[in-house]
């Protein structure tokens, strides 16, 4: 089978099913496991680099009032990689190539390959995505196996803050404005032990203000923009704690959003532990070290204010 994936985390999710050597083609972002970039890119980013966090807001809502695509698909690269399977997503115009683009392509180029569209909208989804990708490539007893040690992760996160105090806590999936968060960060912030002041499960994030973050009064904000990594997110957190837009005397936190916050694959479990262990850091919950920077505070996400 030759598989292109349009998604980081489906690409994610077909090397650790044992998929890898499958993968033909994928985006501009699959940058995880680390061989997924020797594969050919398909799909580059329709806005200029080095643009600011509000410069690409402003960017991505011209571009979308006007009906403008935010990605390029490459329909020659896809021709020459004769795909079996396609996997793509309908869940947000922003994140990755929409499916309705990838089917015009593929009618274009008259190619026949099989579309796997990828639509979670919160954990239990991104865990039965895992299944359902299982399937399409013959590999379910890996997806089960994958699954079931998640499921395990997860349970364990709850058992370790049962009868804790749940902690009101603001994830930002966009700073500048600043973004309340949708599909399953919310819920990764129940379960791991927390309550989610902005933000409802299985919706889009939505736009706020710093007013209205304030009113929800968190006791903890987790910066997680979407998009960036550790060392970005930091960058814009400390933007935000040196422009005083978070409430006074409240904890910030900058997390790594492309592993383990963003893309709904496996890694959203180890944004879970993180979670549990920035809310309650008494709760004993070990965090993966192999995913973390070595810094002062808890090594995989670093307290700025």
């Amino acid at each position: 089978m030759r598989i292109v994936s349009l998604l980081p985390s489906a690409t994610e999710m077909l090397f650790a099913l044992g998929a890898g050597d499958d993968v033909v083609g994928v985006t501009f972002e699959c940058d995880y496991p680390p061989e997924a970039r020797t594969r050919r890119i398909v799909s580059t980013s329709a806005l200029p680099e080095g643009l600011t966090a509000r410069e690409i807001d402003a960017a991505v809502t011209e571009r979308v009032a006007a009906g403008e695509d935010l990605y390029h698909l490459d329909e020659g690269a896809l021709r020459g990689l004769d795909p079996d399977l396609v996997v793509t997503q309908d869940l947000c115009a922003v994140c990755a190539v929409d499916v309705s683009i990838v089917d015009d392509a593929l009618a274009y180029l008259g190619c026949d390959a099989r579309v796997l569209t990828l639509d979670p909208q919160d954990l239990g989804q991104v865990l039965a995505s895992i299944t359902e990708l299982g399937r399409a490539v013959g590999r379910e007893d890996a997806a089960q196996s994958i699954v079931a040690g998640l499921r395990s992760r997860l349970d364990a996160v709850e058992v370790a803050v049962a009868g804790r105090r749940p902690v009101p806590t603001m994830v930002l999936e966009w700073t500048d404005p600043p973004f309340a968060p949708g599909h399953w960060v919310p819920e990764m912030v129940t379960v791991a032990g927390g309550t989610p002041v902005l933000g409802q499960v299985g919706e889009r994030s939505e736009r706020t203000t710093w007013d209205a973050v304030a009113a929800a009064a968190p006791e903890v904000v987790v910066c997680a923009p979407c998009g960036y990594d550790l060392a970005g997110s930091m960058r814009l957190a400390q933007a935000v704690v040196a422009e005083r837009r978070t409430p006074r005397g409240v904890p910030v936190w900058a997390v790594d959003a492309n592993a383990s916050f963003a893309r709904p694959g496996p890694r959203l479990v180890d944004g879970v532990e993180a979670m549990a262990a920035l809310v309650h850091p008494d709760a004993g919950i070990p965090l993966d070290t192999r995913l973390a920077r070595r810094l002062p505070d808890l090594g995989w996400a670093r307290r700025l204010g």
